[in-house]
């Protein structure tokens, strides 16, 4: 990806054939088509297919970045009222005015635009020394099991990025040689030019285009650009206790930096596999279990499946109504404090419908039994007679 001095000069949403009020979904969406159509690995041998890669990759490490696009949407709409004019004065313009008053104005664009290019412009013969660029903050997916978000996993990521060209270490120079500092702009990258009023305009140095360095022999891997499609495959820690659609900041596994600069982050997006019979809660994984009509009538022992472990054992008293919640202690999901939630195992008495000769006596002599009351007898004395 290019100096942020460059951006000025690129469309970044015409490059993704976006909207300027496109989402990032929008934006993702775009871009996926496009890197797959102009992958070098589906298009073999084609240089275009190549380029425009490229020119997707830049666009989509900007525009996917909420910071970088707010700097970069900045520096389009000032340059545009830049190339515009302002009218009457002399900004940083030898014999200028400012306000009309007559004095001269010692005011240098250069200045205000420097935090914003990346840097300010040279005054008093001073060189910017070119500087390293943090690597770009990428962002990914995963899907897991139930069970690898309860426990962690390590996960093996794919990914693909613009890195430095491995053939001229990111300089865009032939191998051999080395690029030289502009001569144009003294290495600042920027240039004072006439905005067609009297106002000056500092803007991206046209002869290296904002880089400070000149390549007077391109690579002929990266065509001078410092850049190349790179693939490598990151062992990636992904902690106990994550939820589904959670993000996850893995710092310093992004973009490789250059001439020092850190790498960027990776921004992973795990998905999680429901479980067939588990549900969670918090940090408390969750079940419902099937008993039998006499087990909630006259209170059992049973045992319950843990997601990894041994079954627990866990009694059911005399009367347990359907429906009831019972807890086993440290058998849930493990927290960020390393310890474990619990189980919350949640009864569900079932109704036979097959019944054989001897069960149907019992049931039948269990009525007799009871008599002619039943439980919802209660109901009909909070309602009126008619």
């Amino acid at each position: 990806m290019s100096n942020p001095s460059d951006w000025a000069s690129k469309d970044f949403y015409k490059a993704l054939g976006v909207s300027k009020d496109a989402s990032t979904a929008d934006v993702k969406k775009a871009y996926r088509k496009l890197a797959r159509e102009n992958h070098p690995d589906s298009n073999p041998g084609n240089k275009a297919a190549e380029e425009r890669f490229k020119e997707v990759s830049e666009a989509y490490a900007v525009l996917s970045n909420a910071e970088k696009r707010k700097q970069y949407d900045e520096q389009r709409t000032l340059f545009g009222q830049f190339k515009g004019g302002f009218g009457g004065g002399g900004f940083g313009q030898p014999g200028g005015t400012y306000g009309g008053g007559g004095t001269t104005a010692d005011f240098d664009l250069s200045d205000l635009l420097g935090g914003i290019f990346g840097g300010g412009g040279s005054r008093g013969g001073r060189r910017r020394q070119p500087q390293g660029r943090r690597g770009d903050d990428l962002e990914t997916e995963a899907t897991i099991t139930f069970a690898q978000a309860v426990e962690g996993a390590t996960l093996p990521l794919r990914m693909t990025s613009d890195e430095a060209c491995p053939t001229c270490h990111g300089t865009g120079a032939k191998p051999g040689t080395v690029p030289k500092v502009c001569t144009k702009c003294q290495g600042s990258g920027m240039q004072t030019g006439a905005s067609g009023g009297v106002f000056a305009m500092t803007e991206p140095c046209s002869q290296c285009r904002g880089r400070g360095l000149v390549v007077e022999h391109e690579c002929s891997t990266c065509r001078g650009s410092g850049r190349a499609p790179s693939s490598r495959t990151l062992q990636v820690r992904v902690p106990a206790g994550v939820k589904d659609g959670q993000k996850i900041r893995l710092k310093g596994k992004g973009g490789r930096g250059e001439g020092g600069a850190p790498d960027g982050d990776l921004f992973l997006v795990v998905h999680v596999e429901p479980h067939t019979m588990f549900g969670r809660k918090g940090d408390n994984l969750t079940i419902t279990v099937p008993i039998t009509f006499d087990e909630a009538v006259l209170g059992a022992q049973i045992s319950v499946p843990t997601l990894e472990g041994p079954p627990v054992r866990l009694k059911v008293p005399e009367g347990t109504p359907t429906g009831r919640t019972f807890r086993a202690k440290g058998k849930g999901a493990t927290t960020k404090a390393g310890t474990r939630g619990d189980l919350l195992v949640t009864v569900e008495v079932q109704v036979p419908t097959d019944l054989d000769d001897a069960q149907r006596a019992a049931v039948e002599a269990l009525r007799e039994a009871r008599g002619a009351a039943t439980p919802r007898d209660g109901l009909f004395e909070e309602v009126p007679s008619s």
